[in-house]
């Protein structure tokens, strides 16, 4: 649906963009299979002819593009981003497949493919949240986190008394920017809301009914979505990064960025978060508005320098594309270190 890299909001074709430059740049020879618009470079690039996920007819047009793909770049793994159902026609095949979540896993399909693909497939979850929702249904599975490029994202060390706080994500009611709003308000803190906000249904409605009306009062302010270079400005310069998530986030890459710029984070402890944020080191959890205030008023016990440690060691490219291509070592029965180059299609 996206392009690769995308131009705009696109988190999953982030990561596939930056896998393929540190794949390339190790000496690994890599295919792509993505949108038509494409732009990222690789040995061999092929486009999905169809653009409705859950379409019937596209999703046989794209499993089939799939398989000839597989047949014309000869890859030794195929590691899928994508729809599980592209892998239906390969997954007998002996070929090595790894299936990556980023969302939401379980069902009968990872049954299914479970037993058809056998030893050839594995599954790859975002976090470990993510995998024990996989695990039910069956196949083996790895948790390697989503991750950031650091060198892509300026470290800063001190910023100003009176930094803001930011809200940095989808400004929708899951994502608790109301919470954010009433933090801020009850601390004094400026609030800087970054993010794109729906056009129309039930979050838009949330938009105009709790977020609007507090715009431009007690120090909250929105800016609308950030590119890439406004996003590691304003995470740089902010005091904490505030997104008290209402629902099970698979990762959330924006948290791991937030560290990388040197920035704690203030969040509700579900779905992955608990595996990004150490309470009291790189930030703190909150269930309720006192106690979001409570975190607010904590911010100058945390360390700027150990949450990019943080981020640098453990969400960074190197470390997890490491983990991938260890997952793609033993699936092919060979060390890294005696492994020759690989063909990886990354679709």
């Amino acid at each position: 649906m996206i392009p690769v890299p995308p131009v705009g909001y696109g988190g999953i074709e982030r990561i596939v963009a930056a896998l393929l430059r540190h794949f390339r740049a190790a000496g690994h020879t890599v295919g792509l299979v993505a949108h038509v618009a494409s732009s990222a470079s690789a040995e061999a690039r092929y486009a999905w002819p169809g653009a409705t996920p859950g379409g019937w007819l596209d999703t046989c047009r794209n499993t089939l593009a799939l398989r000839c793909a597989v047949r014309s770049f000869q890859p030794d793994v195929l590691h899928s981003f994508s729809r599980l159902a592209y892998l239906l026609s390969l997954l007998p095949s002996r070929l090595p497949k790894v299936m990556s979540y980023q969302r939401h896993a379980g069902g009968r399909q990872i049954s299914l493919a479970a037993r058809l693909g056998g030893r050839s497939l594995k599954f790859t979850g975002c976090s470990e949240f993510i995998c024990n929702m996989g695990r039910p249904a069956g196949g083996e599975w790895s948790a390697i986190p989503n991750f950031v490029e650091p060198d892509k994202i300026d470290f800063t060390d001190r910023v100003a008394a009176d930094a803001p706080l930011v809200f940095l994500s989808r400004v929708e009611s899951i994502k608790g920017p109301d919470l954010a709003i009433a933090v801020a308000r009850a601390t004094g803190w400026r609030l800087i809301i970054a993010g794109n906000k729906a056009k129309h249904g039930p979050e838009r409605d949330f938009w105009d009914r709790a977020i609007a009306p507090e715009i431009g009062r007690n120090g909250i302010k929105y800016i609308g979505e950030v590119n890439n270079e406004q996003k590691n400005r304003l995470l740089g310069r902010a005091a904490a990064l505030i997104v008290p998530i209402q629902w099970d986030e698979p990762f959330g890459i924006v948290f791991a960025e937030a560290l990388a710029a040197g920035t704690p984070v203030i969040t509700c402890p579900r779905g992955a978060l608990p595996e990004i944020v150490d309470p009291g080191r790189t930030g703190f959890f909150m269930r309720t508005v006192p106690e979001g205030v409570a975190a607010v008023r904590r911010i100058h016990e945390l360390n700027r320098q150990a949450c990019r440690h943080a981020a640098e060691t453990r969400f960074s490219v190197e470390v997890c594309a490491a983990k991938y291509l260890a997952l793609y070592h033993g699936m092919l029965g060979r060390t890294a270190m005696t492994l020759p180059e690989q063909k990886i299609d990354t679709a």
